[in-house]
């Protein structure tokens, strides 16, 4: 059975920084991605940014050059440091895992950005 387990959302004010963390466990068949993923109320899921296992890396364009992913493979975690945070930031932030043959989501995470 795989976990995502999440970390690192919260409350931050318009400028500040957050660091989110996610730890896939479990038995995952030839981990393809990791990323992350934002949901705010009333809109849909949107793609954060997402990192290969070969590194290769793609932003969401409304964080472009303020949030960075990164990822250890050796302890299947990856990492979304997010700087200069906006109100607009605001939504429940879902780690995901692309294997070979399945994708798994974690529970999630709130990330409030006040003005």
């Amino acid at each position: 059975q795989v976990q995502l387990v999440e970390s690192g959302g919260g409350l931050v004010q318009a400028g500040g920084s957050l660091r989110l963390s996610c730890a896939a466990s479990g038995s995952i068949f030839r981990l393809i991605a990791m990323g992350w993923y934002r949901q705010a109320p009333g809109k849909q899921r949107e793609l954060v940014a997402d990192i290969t296992s070969g590194g290769s890396i793609d932003y969401g364009d409304s964080v472009k050059g303020r949030f960075t992913i990164s990822r250890d493979n050796a302890k299947n975690t990856v990492y979304l440091q997010m700087n200069s945070l906006k109100p607009e930031d605001t939504a429940v932030y879902f780690c995901k895992v692309v294997a070979a043959f399945n994708s798994y989501w974690g529970q999630g995470t709130q990330v409030t950005v006040s003005s």
